[in-house]
């Protein structure tokens, strides 16, 4: 599997000890506010199971991170969009960008510099075509990192999320884009 490093960054393999801090961060109300739900610790175990299976499996994921600190920070990487979303946007995307950080490692640069060596890594080296990024709208600090990242947004492209219910504030979701034409490979 990859390791991934920036400057002060590792994106790892996941270990045990990753755990018990991201089952945490699942829970904390702020981290959690644009998602449908908090985690309980069995929903979160279940999910680093999914990652480490998608890791194992593929050579590429979602990464835990760690700072050069060595605290584990949450996670960055790429990951298949679902079937579901993908069929709601055009051109079908089938590959995305994504972060979940603790609130202590929010407002550092950790989710910009993180993913910005998994978008590379997914262009340079896995050789895709796109990478996107999506969100509930009203999430402008995940927004405002796609942004920086230089994915692009095209309204004719945001959705109502199929896994989010239906009269959640949440469920609009916008879509970024970006090619790796646009980054000059």
């Amino acid at each position: 599997m990859a390791e991934l490093q920036t400057e002060r960054l590792i994106l790892r393999r996941w270990r045990e000890s990753d755990r018990e801090l991201f089952a945490a961060l699942n829970t904390d109300p702020e981290v959690m506010e644009h998602f449908p739900a908090a985690l309980d610790r069995a929903a979160s175990d279940a999910m680093v199971e999914r990652i480490t299976a998608h890791l194992d499996a593929h050579g590429w994921g979602l990464w835990a991170v760690e700072t050069d600190d060595g605290r584990f920070a949450g996670f960055t990487g790429l990951n298949p969009v679902p079937p579901t979303v993908a069929a709601l946007v055009s051109g079908n995307p089938t590959v995305e960008v994504g972060w979940r950080l603790a609130r202590w490692a929010w407002g550092h640069g950790y989710a910009t510099e993180a993913a910005t060596a998994a978008v590379r890594h997914g262009f340079d080296v896995l050789g895709l075509d796109e990478i996107v990024s999506f969100t509930a709208a009203g999430n402008l600090r995940s927004r405002a990192v796609m942004e920086r990242l230089g994915l692009t947004r095209d309204p004719a492209d945001d959705f109502d999320h199929p896994a989010v219910p239906p009269d959640s504030p949440l469920r609009h979701h916008v879509l970024y884009r970006l090619t790796c034409s646009e980054t000059g490979n």
